[in-house]
């Protein structure tokens, strides 16, 4: 039985093509990276981002619609589904936080009609 402490051959390479993955999508989304974020930073700003869209979904956002393409302002059908950029040196805690907050904020808000 392998203790915690011992490497399986591979994992580091599979645990940094996952973070890659991770990272190109959160940029995709707009989300600024410095590159400094370890694979758990990147794992969970993942959920942090998956718990938001989960959010806007049930409440009938379009995440193609409300999810602005990199570079580019968001347009959301209803500001409240717009995902929350981060901001310049905002530490990840800091922004996972904001970001439940946004979370919470959509699952309470009456959609626009």
């Amino acid at each position: 039985m392998a203790k915690k402490n011992d490497a399986v051959p591979g994992d580091d390479d599979e645990l940094t093509r996952n973070a890659a993955l991770i990272a190109a999508r959160l940029a995709a989304l707009g989300i600024a990276l410095d590159g400094r974020e370890s694979p758990d930073d990147l794992a969970t700003l993942e959920e942090a981002v998956e718990r938001f869209e989960a959010a806007v979904q049930s409440r009938g956002g379009d995440l193609m619609v409300d999810e602005a393409p990199p570079g580019k302002s968001p347009q959301p059908d209803d500001p409240h589904f717009a995902l929350p950029m981060r901001h310049p040196h905002e530490s990840i805690v800091a922004y996972v936080e904001r970001l439940a907050v946004a979370t919470d904020g959509v699952r309470h808000h009456r959609p626009l009609s």
